[in-house]
């Protein structure tokens, strides 16, 4: 059991149930190829059936870590961090952000953008899901929309989330992995019929890296 103490400090994103951190390749979306350090913050109500971070889900699983020990250690590897989940905007992500900032860190955030956006972020890949929408006011910042591709009505699904992003936000279809040489020749072949998507991969797990 949390002692009340630190449940508040939790609250004011002092400290956050951190399920893990490694250095690695971003294998995703507009950064992929690059070093960066990730932190992985449990806590997620959205529930994807396909999630392969199921055990990020229950926050109550991962210890209360302080943001101080965090960036401390982040800033160790990489310039580029990358704060992920779970969903990380479960938490007030502002005190992380700006520790990492004080540090001249570039800030990353993956979210499903199902809470209100916290923190200062340099990039925001907005991914969105079914079960729970994003907020409206994420869309006009994202940087990258990565929409999974599960089943042939995800297409329908991208262009929904599409038409609400900034015009500047860059597209792209990811397939979900265990289902991915079904889904890429449609997703080929989409891309190849409507050029303002991009295809994604889990590059990292074809390379056999975190």
């Amino acid at each position: 059991m949390l002692t009340e103490e630190i449940t508040d400090l939790v609250n004011q994103g002092l400290m956050l149930p951190l399920m893990e951190e490694f250095y690695t390749i971003q294998g995703e979306g507009y950064h992929k190829g690059t070093a960066a350090y990730f932190i992985r913050v449990g806590g997620c109500d959205v529930g994807c059936h396909w999630c392969d971070v199921k055990e990020s889900w229950n926050a109550q699983s991962h210890p209360p870590t302080s943001i101080n020990t965090i960036v401390e250690n982040a800033k160790k590897y990489s310039d580029t961090i990358v704060v992920t989940g779970g969903e990380p905007l479960t938490w007030d992500m502002e005190p992380l952000t700006q520790g990492l900032k004080a540090n001249q860190l570039k800030t990353h955030i993956e979210t499903s953008g199902a809470y209100p956006l916290t923190g200062t972020w340099d990039w925001i890949c907005l991914s969105p899901k079914r079960r729970k929408l994003p907020l409206d006011a994420i869309y006009d910042v994202a940087h990258e929309l990565k929409v999974i591709v599960f089943n042939k009505h995800d297409f329908k699904f991208a262009e929904q989330q599409a038409a609400k992003v900034n015009e500047s936000c860059i597209l792209y279809l990811q397939p979900e992995w265990g289902v991915r040489q079904k889904m890429m020749p449609l997703i080929v072949q989409y891309v190849m019929d409507n050029p303002k998507w991009k295809v994604s991969l889990q590059t990292h797990k074809y390379l056999n890296i975190p």
